[in-house]
């Protein structure tokens, strides 16, 4: 992966225009066919399968006018004024609004003969409720804006409002909210980069992406039903992940050109390293959000599908347009010399001044039992209210205050009853019957003996008198768990009725139950996609660091932030905690799927800044061997850079809560804070201590995992070690092993420790190893066989442990000298024998080896062999000695 994002990253550097015209291109592109042949997003929720959507599937096809949208006409007359007083100018007013294409039905205020009065207690007020033959969805914006110019305030005292289900938003664009994030996100990167031209490219490139994204979501909604939260969450997600991953390269090419590198060896490296980072992240993200399918709910899986098309977009234009950009603005954003932004942009070990990663990181490292135990009870203490989280479908209660849709229902809720607003339906097979109507009544007077209905409103057959339909008001409002118990006792009661009326098929149905059934589908959905969520991570960052202790970790970090947010957004939401504040205006239950939507995403995010700060912290063991103070000088060179990252997500995410619709907020909230803990009170605080008391013990790997597990290279190291090796040998000529403070262990303990070797090519080499095990160990790990667990090992120009199959490839391995005289043994570039007790130095003299074939004979004694270089490892130090 990283030789590939090399070369795309060369490629894009001296072919900049091309591929920044590419872009721009796709763009316009998919502009002008989304002003042709764009689709519309819907405002419906549907899972197949489920009682109330078989219930309305029923109503579609044999009951179709009472399958449409609904709507509200609510009448109130002047303070200390009857309603009655203005009947006739209501009825002008509803047989007005019966005359709009699409209008069905409207009920009566008053009544007539098929419906009874809707008058308040009171008598200030009227209730026409307006039944549509289409759905939402497929309601044209001329109809809607008919219906809404009703609402009104007459002249002599009568005022008119409209509200209900029509009035669901199905329309997404930018506002103010995505704005006020980016110049925010600027302002940090401006201040992490100390250069406001640097901190241009990250916003602008995550701006194009985010725009092919919207745009492409738009045109699938042409082929397929996308829900209208769908384009918020990818917006939402895409400035965030957009930014932060073109942080991540930015940040490595301003670093490297610091330190000296001409500037596009810098892009492409910077594309090579972090970009493989951002390519780990973003997969890890797009994996968490197709795992939405697991919850087998389609408009779910749809979003996360959106979702993970903007991360998977803003990946593509990181690895690629970053280069590109960077490359053509050359040397105006190379930091200065001498001035504090060459200073803090330069490599952790050639910085002069200590930063305040460092004094951080010492603080948290020197007591680190302390620091562990304060921050898991401050993050308990954040996760308590989690238990209170409850979860609905909201309705028009939580739309924007003052809005027609939320006064209306607001009055509905105050004068008439709050299940006047979310009706339940039930539906049945009446075609054996002889009396429908009769049966319908009697059906009715059952149904009004179960505790919580308010009102039976309507008890009908259809007009071939196949299909009955009951009209029930609940007590309590549809995000009530009294409703959904209303719903269970219905459907506890079916089979009874079944039997005493001879009818079939009883569903409890409507938008109500539809509802209900979708959370209740999302909540039993949590705990599957938990397992699948906790399972990946725990096996991805298994391979990622060839560790058990520090994916353990890891994920025990990412559940405690998800708690934790769980937990604040219980707060501001069911207990009312800065409310009003926020800007949110509801208390009470948060939409269904937020749970899952945050884990999904949240895990993506929570891996992006454990794979930035650990891989440091292992890149520098795995060099020096000293794992305590790996954690200091891993943290402090990745530090700055993921609180930039972690900054910008909190201030994208924050600013969707004040000005985002209710089914956006709690997501929004949940997010900025799951990111602002995972960051700095888990992966920046919690990660070192754990880290420091673990020690060596974090990057144990039991051998038979060890041999099994693949290698992922995920920063590029492997191409920044070939890179240098590539230098090194200009100077001193090529060579076939270059080995550096090279360590192997077994569960006994060390068997390698600080080996320091090289051995030019096409040469004779001779290493003595009087231990038996120490000698197959050494042999083996030169020959590709045994991945060393640190310090830096090149052998056949391929670095391991990250191209051990190229290296395998290439040399060979020969447990005594009879097995060199096969020509697999020869054909290579390197053959490593073990030469045992048995096996005799002229044996060995009398082999004719091709001169382009380096050899090394490891000896269990010095053999003196002729045209052979003689080292020596000592048994005791278990370290080469040159």
């Amino acid at each position: 992966m990283s030789a590939f994002l090399y070369r795309l990253g060369s490629f894009a550097a001296r072919r900049a225009w091309v591929v920044i015209a590419a872009w721009v291109g796709l763009l316009a592109v998919l502009g002008g066919l989304v002003v042709g042949v764009g689709g519309q997003l819907q405002d419906s929720f549907e899972i197949p399968g489920t009682e109330g959507q078989e219930g309305l599937n029923v109503l579609h096809s044999r009951f179709p006018e009472l399958a449409g949208a609904g709507g509200q006409v609510l009448f109130e007359a002047p303070e200390g004024e009857d309603i009655h007083r203005f009947e006739a100018d209501i009825n002008a007013i509803v047989d007005q609004v019966r005359k709009v294409d699409d209008v069905m039905v409207v009920t009566a205020p008053f009544g007539d003969e098929n419906t009874r009065a809707a008058v308040s207690d009171d008598k200030r007020y009227a209730l026409g409720n307006i039944q549509l033959a289409t759905q939402l969805d497929d309601l044209s914006p001329a109809v809607l804006d008919e219906l809404k110019s009703f609402a009104r305030d007459d002249a002599n005292g009568l005022s008119v409002y409209v509200g209900g289900q029509m009035l669901g938003q199905t329309s997404v664009g930018v506002t103010v909210t995505e704005v006020i994030g980016v110049i925010l996100a600027l302002f940090v990167l401006a201040i992490t980069f100390r250069s406001l031209l640097s901190a241009a490219v990250p916003i602008t490139t995550a701006l194009v992406g985010v725009a092919i994204a919207m745009a492409i979501m738009l045109l699938l909604a042409r082929f397929m039903p996308i829900s209208s939260t769908a384009p918020t969450l990818a917006l939402m997600l895409g400035i965030a992940v957009g930014i932060d991953y073109a942080l991540f390269i930015v940040s490595r090419h301003r670093q490297q050109l610091a330190d000296g590198m001409e500037v596009r060896e810098s892009a492409a490296r910077a594309n090579a390293t972090s970009g493989g980072a951002v390519v780990f992240a973003g997969g890890t993200v797009i994996i968490a959000l197709l795992g939405l399918y697991v919850t087998n709910i389609p408009f779910l899986a749809v979003m996360g599908a959106m979702a993970a098309i903007a991360v998977a977009i803003a990946v593509g234009v990181a690895v690629s347009l970053i280069p590109a950009v960077v490359s053509l603005l050359g040397e105006r954003i190379r930091p200065k010399a001498g001035t504090r932004a060459h200073e803090v942009s330069r490599s952790a070990d050639k910085r002069t001044k200590a930063t305040m990663s460092d004094w951080w990181v010492g603080v948290v490292t020197s007591h680190p039992v302390v620091v562990i135990i304060a921050c898991i009870v401050a993050v308990a203490a954040l996760a308590i209210p989690a238990r209170d989280l409850a979860l609905a479908l909201p309705g028009n209660d939580t739309a924007e205050e003052g809005s027609q849709a939320r006064v209306t229902y607001e009055l509905v809720e105050k004068n008439f009853g709050p299940g006047v607003n979310d009706p339940l339906l039930m539906t049945m097979g009446i075609i054996q019957s002889q009396d429908p109507l009769t049966l319908m009544d009697n059906i009715a007077d059952k149904v009004r003996e179960i505790p919580g209905i308010s009102d039976v409103e309507m008890a009908t057959p259809n007009r071939s008198a196949d299909i009955g339909v009951i009209v029930l008001i609940p007590e309590t409002k549809q995000s009530d768990p009294q409703t959904a118990d209303l719903v269970h006792r219905l459907r506890d009661h079916a089979p009874q009725w079944e039997d005493e009326f001879g009818v079939t098929d009883i569903r409890v149905t409507g938008q109500t139950a539809v509802g209900i059934d979708i959370s209740e589908r999302l909540s039993n959905a949590m705990v599957p996609f938990g397992v699948v969520v906790v399972g990946l991570s725990l096996i991805l960052l298994t391979l990622v660091f060839r560790s058990l202790w520090v994916p353990l970790k890891a994920t025990l970090g990412y559940l405690l932030s998800v708690f934790a947010a769980f937990g604040v957004v219980a707060l501001v939401f069911e207990h009312g905690w800065f409310n009003d504040a926020l800007g949110i205006g509801v208390v009470g239950p948060v939409i269904s799927f937020m749970p899952v939507i945050l884990m999904g995403v949240l895990f993506g995010l929570a891996m992006d800044y454990e794979v930035f700060l650990v891989t440091r912290m292992r890149e520098d063991f795995v060099h020096h061997g000293d794992a305590r103070h790996a954690v200091k000088t891993g943290f402090s060179a990745s530090a700055r850079v993921v609180t930039a990252a972690a900054l910008i997500m909190i201030s994208v995410f924050a600013f969707f809560v004040p000005e985002g619709s209710f089914y956006v907020q709690p997501i929004a909230l949940g997010l900025a804070v799951g990111v602002a803990v995972d960051a700095f009170l888990v992966r920046m605080t919690l990660v070192p201590a754990i880290m420091t008391l673990l020690g060596e013990r974090a990057w144990h790997l039991p051998n038979w995992l060890k041999a099994r597990l693949p290698y992922l290279d995920v920063e590029g190291e492997s191409i920044e070690k070939r890179l240098a090796h590539a230098t090194w040998e200009e100077e001193h000529g090529p060579h076939i092993i270059r080995a550096e403070r090279v360590g192997l262990a077994d569960r006994e303990g060390d068997l390698l420790r600080d080996i320091s070797l090289t051995v030019p090519a096409r040469s004779r080499t001779e290493i003595v190893v009087a231990d038996p095990l120490q000698r197959r160990a050494l042999a083996a790990t030169l020959a590709g066989r045994t991945l060393p667990d640190r310090g830096e090992l090149i052998v056949c120009g391929h670095i391991l442990p990250a191209e051990a199959s190229a290296v395998r490839s290439r040399a060979s391995l020969a447990i005594g000298v009879a097995n060199t005289a096969s020509a697999e043994a020869r054909a290579g570039e390197l053959l490593v024998i073990d030469m045992g007790p048995g096996d005799s130095e002229e044996r060995l003299a009398s082999l004719d080896f091709p001169p382009e074939l380096t050899v090394v004979a490891l000896c269990d004694r010095p053999r003196d062999l002729t045209g052979f270089t003689t080292r020596t490892l000592s048994s005791e130090t278990k370290e080469m000695a040159l």
